[in-house]
């Protein structure tokens, strides 16, 4: 295997994170493997003079688009905050069209997607971003096949992470690749992150949104879901909340909210159980009983289907600190 070379682009607001973490991954790995095979990372952006991050941090290009005419084996864009809201760069976007013939591997780092929508290297491919606006890529790129609770996919040679930190678990899938999971792991252990997450971007998002109209019949439901989230709910008893007949409410339902009722209410279970996860000691048993799951089988079985983790892996990975400042249940 010869030297690896990595770029990843940058643009005015990026998010610094984006940069650094795959970055670092790469620096690191470079101690784990002979020097004949080490990584080689460059930052390629419009020009060479200072960009600001969304943080305000100062980066500075290795190369400009024009002097990056070369080829790469991996070739990377770093995501920005304002990436999914902002029109195309014209520049950024003609630069990156020639990807595939530029580099072996390519693709982007959270919302990095948007600039490789706009130069149409998403299309009929299976891709993620961060869970915030996965909805908003699949629609602003309906021919994209969008994976919103995946940490990172591979497609063929189109790679994609979820948000921010995600880059890191990109990059590790990629060291992990070349180099087999032992120097994964160990990079993993000297960044003092985990080197394969478990479950997916689920477990970060809340499963539920505000109704548009917080006085309409749905909202009533929704509220008196949460309410009385121990409690029995059937379409029925939902629907004699707020005087309508269960088809009616069904219909209304999908149609306010684009999920039907009794989706709603394990999403508030879900919900519910994980504000206790995080914030008590309570046991799971009475968690699970006092969420409305019945029984902690039960709401493991959800967990695991719906978040990909275990109640007790998810309240191990988000806990928050305890009375002393002191963290508790780090990963």
């Amino acid at each position: 295997m010869a030297v690896q070379t990595i770029a990843i682009v940058i643009h005015e607001g990026v998010q610094a994170l984006d940069v650094a973490g795959p970055v670092d991954v790469f620096a690191e790995t470079n101690a784990y493997i002979p020097a004949a095979e080490r990584y080689e990372t460059v930052l390629v952006g419009p020009h060479r003079t200072p960009l600001r991050a969304s943080n305000n941090m100062q980066m500075i290009a290795d190369l400009s688009f024009e002097e990056a005419s070369g080829g790469f084996d991996v070739l990377l864009v770093a995501g920005g905050p304002e990436l999914p809201y902002a029109a195309p760069d014209p520049q950024l976007t003609e630069w990156l069209r020639s990807a595939p013939s530029r580099a072996s591997i390519y693709g982007s780092i959270c919302t990095g997607a948007f600039v490789l929508g706009h130069a149409g290297l998403l299309d009929g491919h299976r891709v993620t971003t961060h869970w915030q606006i996965a909805q908003k890529l699949a629609a602003r790129f309906p021919a994209a096949i969008v994976e919103p609770d995946l940490i990172y996919v591979r497609d063929g040679r189109l790679v994609t992470s979820a948000g921010v930190t995600a880059g890191i678990d990109l990059a590790l899938a990629l060291v992990g690749q070349r180099h087999g999971p032992g120097v994964a792991v160990a990079v993993a252990k000297r960044l003092v992150v985990v080197a394969q997450r478990q479950g997916g971007q689920s477990q970060f998002s809340p499963y539920l949104t505000a109704p548009a109209d917080p006085a309409s019949p749905i909202a009533r439901i929704q509220d008196h879901v949460m309410a009385n989230i121990g409690g029995r709910h059937t379409l029925e008893s939902l629907a004699a909340v707020v005087g309508m007949s269960a088809r009616n409410l069904a219909r209304h339902f999908v149609h306010e909210t684009g999920i039907t009722p009794h989706e709603f209410v394990e999403r508030a279970r879900i919900d519910a159980a994980r504000m206790l996860l995080e914030g008590s000691d309570r046991p799971l048993k009475a968690v699970a009983y006092d969420c409305g799951f019945g029984t902690a089988d039960r709401m493991r079985i959800v967990f695991s289907e719906r978040l990909g983790v275990t109640p007790a892996q998810y309240r191990a990975s988000f806990r928050q600190s305890n009375a002393t400042g002191e963290p508790i249940g780090i990963s």
